[in-house]
């Protein structure tokens, strides 16, 4: 060190070293200056501020040098080798600007320092071989450990000079220069130190020598030359500086003018550094108020406790970028939909200088988002659930959207359609073979190119109907739906079969035959004769009754086959409900008729096993002719049932063909109707008294209530022409009513005190307030329960016999008695005297009209005697009308007897002995306001 410290203070001139460090100083400034520049520029423009920066350390490198050795005096006349000076120039060029590419090419410290050190070596280069070219006359002695130390000084501090240019500020700048320019200098001055020169006038001297005035005007030259190229930098640099913070004063603006989006920095650490106008519209904090503060504020404190700020940022900072959307909070509380964006960012150096963070408030995107995704869910749920098979079809005819219900529907196929197919192919995969499958397609494409919607029904096999719905949309394409009504079809088959046919027997019903009948009419119209049949089983309430519902459903299903079967051509036969059946025949001779009832008759009462039960069956059936009897259907119809009437009244006579004088009976019935609801509103009824005697002692012990009907016009009506009628058409109930009130009324006076019987109706005791009313009566005439007796038949109980049994021990206990009228006659006697203990036993009369003549009926008379005796049960015969009929039911020892004999029927007044205190209640006050207005008009039926 000492050698050097000497060389400069003695063997140099101080004011051309001052220079020579000057122009070092200038050029390194614009070394560094340069470099900043070529950092900022990219492609070609690096390269040529690269070029530029080793251009500028070369010719200033070189100048020093050569200022440095113009200042050197080693005592002996110097000279520079031309090639050798000008090879230095060059090297030092080039080297150099290969140091600054490495500094600006390869990123990081690491590139600083390497191209630093290139740097240092180009310095070094350029030295010793401009040291080489000196010419002296002498010996020049190197010092090796000097040499390495001046190639150590220059590249270390060269590295050290590009690792403090690093900085951004203008003290990063001017420090890097500074160090670059010792790291010249002191190389220059140690590698001067490095010699020692012993003079030799032998020693050769180039011919090509530069004299030292020569190499003065070059130094000169590249002096100016690097003043130019540091001025010219100087310039561009400020230009730079310049339009950099014109950028960064707009960009500052731009950031902080956008307000749809938040935009700010973050610092390493997740801290706010910086925070734009946007972020505060967005999330409500002022720069103030937010800067300094953590990012995590903004996420929802269930995100926060599950660590997603962090993990945010461990994604940024290891992959870059980190991209979410999700729920992030506001100043107020109140949330809001983000789309978050987080980008890392690095120095110079890589070292992570924190994040930039966008967030834009997307809410009304996603509740649009979620209301296209909800409403696609439902379409695609209405698709894949709707109970028909959907297909669309593009302007080309192949499918682009089909729905799942399509392959629950066309089954049989094996292969599933797929987007892409044209509806001819769709035909293939449902259709047998190709021909079928083309005539199919092209019918419905012929139909779909009209452009209306169209339904078409396709049956393919297995007996599957599918119906083709077309909906074309306007652009050419079309939406096809397929509804498997395979059942629907079925059903409507059966329904239609249902509405038109009787649902136990199958038989065509009223409808149907009407139907079929007014096309007969039409077609028998000149051309021959047409006989309806009213058809009616006789007595099969009886079967019903006896053996139950279920066997009588039998029973008609067995006829109504027998009937189908006798059918031929032009015959029909119907059934109108319950036990009523209708047929119909063309015919042109009488015995083709004949024949067709014949058969109706084999049919009906041939007998019918149930259940190995045989039950014997027959039927009453009216005839009506057309034209003869009627030319429509209605009249034909309703004739032939009056014949079927006349026919079932009639003992011993199954078939009747109708008569003119039908119809007069038919009008009777409706006068007798009319007038019958009159009589009640004029109170034209009365009551008369038979009376009941004991057979053994004669003593009276009560008598039965009978009703009279005295009319203006008939005279007096007999019961059993009236009282028909009267249930038929629902006047019985007030009748009934009154007669019961009456009787009651009137018996509550009588001395002595005796029983009173009282006929009662099975629409009477089908009331359900009956035994309410009947409570009601009793309190209101006095009339002590026990001494009235109602007598019902036993066609009263079996309509419904368990209601009926349940009303009549409702009545006992009132503590009113009850009595079976008419017994003998009826369906199963012994089964209702086992269900009921009744209080009496009525025999019927017509056992008392044969008991004189017939053995059976007397033996009959006896049994009944008998089986009263064995019960416990009185019995009371009616229609006694001789001394030898009461002496038979006295030798029998018959209880009670009611007859001619005995006493007919009288009003209350004329009745001897029986003394009254009370007058009979008027009929019209109590029944008249209990009938409805329809009832005391005319009635309308039969």
């Amino acid at each position: 060190m000492y050698r050097v410290l000497t060389c400069l203070a003695v063997e140099h001139n101080w004011w051309l070293v001052g220079l020579a460090a000057l122009v070092c100083l200038v050029s390194s400034y614009a070394v560094i200056d340069i470099g900043r520049l070529a950092h900022g520029a990219q492609g070609r423009g690096r390269l040529g501020w690269i070029a530029a920066a080793g251009g500028t350390a070369g010719f200033g490198v070189w100048a020093t040098h050569f200022i440095a050795m113009l200042a050197y005096d080693p005592g002996v006349v110097i000279g520079y080798d031309t090639a050798l000076t000008v090879a230095s120039l060059a090297v030092a060029v080039v080297i150099t600007a290969a140091g600054m590419g490495v500094a600006l090419t390869v990123p990081g410290r690491a590139g600083s320092a390497c191209g630093g050190i290139v740097f240092g070596l180009g310095i070094a280069t350029m030295h010793y071989l401009g040291m080489a070219s000196v010419q002296i006359p002498g010996r020049i002695e190197w010092s090796a450990d000097l040499v390495v130390v001046s190639v150590v000084f220059g590249a270390g501090l060269s590295a050290l000079a590009f690792l403090t240019a690093r900085r951004r500020d203008r003290i990063g700048h001017w420090r890097g220069a500074a160090l670059l320019a010792v790291a010249v200098c002191s190389l220059h001055f140690t590698g001067m130190g490095a010699i020692t020169v012993s003079a030799d006038p032998a020693q050769p001297v180039s011919a090509a020598t530069m004299p030292p005035e020569s190499l003065a005007m070059a130094v000169g030259l590249c002096a100016m030359l690097v003043l130019g190229f540091a001025l010219f930098t100087a310039v561009m640099s400020r230009r730079s500086r310049a339009a950099q913070a014109e950028q960064e004063r707009q960009f500052r603006i731009l950031v902080e003018g956008v307000t749809d989006y938040a935009l700010y920095m973050l610092a390493p650490d997740g801290t706010v550094a910086n925070w734009n106008e946007g972020a505060r519209r967005a999330k409500g904090y002022t720069a103030g108020e937010i800067v300094g503060r953590h990012f995590s504020c903004f996420y929802p404190e269930a995100d926060r406790a599950a660590g997603l700020p962090e993990a945010a940022l461990a994604t940024a900072r290891s992959e870059g970028r980190f991209e979410q959307e999700g729920w992030r909070l506001r100043k107020d509380g109140s949330q809001f939909w983000a789309h978050v964006v987080i980008d890392a960012i690095h120095g110079e150096d890589g070292a992570l200088v924190g994040f930039a963070k966008i967030t834009r408030d997307i809410t009304e995107r996603k509740t649009w988002e979620d209301d296209l995704r909800e409403s696609s869910r439902r379409l695609d749920l209405a698709l894949s659930n709707m109970s028909q098979g959907l297909c669309l079809f593009d302007a080309d005819g192949r499918l682009i959207l089909r729905n799942r219900r399509l392959a629950t529907i066309f089954t049989w196929v094996d292969a599933p359609c797929v987007t892409g197919q044209s509806f001819h192919d769709i035909c293939r995969l449902v259709c047998p073979d190709d021909a079928t499958a083309s005539e199919m397609a092209g019918r419905h494409l012929a139909i779909i190119r009209r452009g209306e919607p169209e339904t078409i029904t396709e049956q393919f096999g297995e007996g599957r109907i599918i119906s083709l719905s077309h909906w074309p949309i306007g652009d050419g394409s079309w939406v096809t739906t397929c509804e498997d009504v395979t059942e629907r079809r079925r059903s409507e088959a059966r329904i239609a079969h249902m509405a038109r046919h009787d649902g136990l027997t199958g038989l065509p019903n009223r409808l149907s035959f009407n139907a079929a009948l007014d096309g007969a009419l039409a077609d028998a119209q000149g051309t021959g004769k047409l006989a309806v049949l009213g058809i009616d089983l006789d007595k099969f309430k009886e079967v019903n009754d006896l053996r139950g519902h279920a066997v009588g459903d039998k029973v008609l299903q067995t006829l109504a086959s027998r009937l189908a079967a006798c059918l031929r051509p032009g015959e029909m036969v119907a059934r109108f409900g319950g036990d009523e059946f209708a047929a119909f025949k063309r015919f042109q001779r009488q015995e083709d008729l004949a024949d067709f009832t014949q058969r109706l008759e084999n049919a009906l009462t041939a007998t019918v096993v149930v259940d190995e039960a045989a039950i014997a069956s027959s039927a009453s059936i009216g005839i009506a002719i057309y034209p003869d009897d009627a030319t429509g259907r209605d009249q034909l119809v309703n004739n032939a049932d009056l014949a079927m009437y006349r026919a079932k009244g009639t003992i011993g006579q199954t078939v009747a063909y109708y008569e003119a004088r039908m119809d007069e009976q038919v009008r009777q019935r409706r006068a007798l109707t009319k007038e019958l609801w009159a009589a009640i509103a004029d109170e034209q009824f009365r009551l008369n008294y038979q009376v009941q005697k004991a057979v053994a002692t004669g003593e009276v012990t009560g008598y039965e209530a009978l009703l009279r009907w005295w009319s203006p016009e008939r005279g007096n009506v007999p019961p059993a022409e009236f009282i028909p009628v009267a249930e038929s058409c629902g006047a019985i109930v007030p009748l009934g009513e009154w007669v019961l009130r009456t009787a009651c009324r009137e018996a509550a006076g009588w001395h002595p005190a005796c029983k009173i019987a009282v006929n009662l109706s099975p629409l009477q005791l089908g009331q359900p307030d009956f035994v309410t009313r009947l409570a009601a009566i009793l309190a209101e005439t006095g009339l002590a329960p026990q001494r009235l007796e109602l007598e019902i038949t036993e066609s009263t109980i079996i309509a419904d016999k368990e209601r009926a049994l349940a009303t009549l021990r409702d009545i006992k206990a009132l503590g009113v008695t009850v009595a079976i009228d008419d017994f003998g006659t009826g369906y199963s006697s012994l089964e209702t005297l086992r269900a009921f203990p009744f209080d009496k036993i009525k025999l019927d009369r017509s056992f008392m009209t044969e008991v004189e003549t017939s053995p059976q009926a007397k033996a009959i008379v006896r049994a009944i005697l008998a089986l009263g005796r064995s019960l416990d049960v009185p019995v009371l015969a009616e229609g006694v009308e001789t001394p030898d009929q009461l002496d038979l039911l006295a030798r029998e020892g018959c209880d009670e007897a009611q007859g001619y004999l005995l006493g007919r029927p009288q009003p209350i007044g004329a009745i001897a002995g029986l003394r009254i205190e009370v007058a009979a209640p008027p009929l019209a006050p109590d029944v008249r306001s209990s009938l409805a207005p329809q009832q005391l008009e005319p009635a309308a039926g039969g």
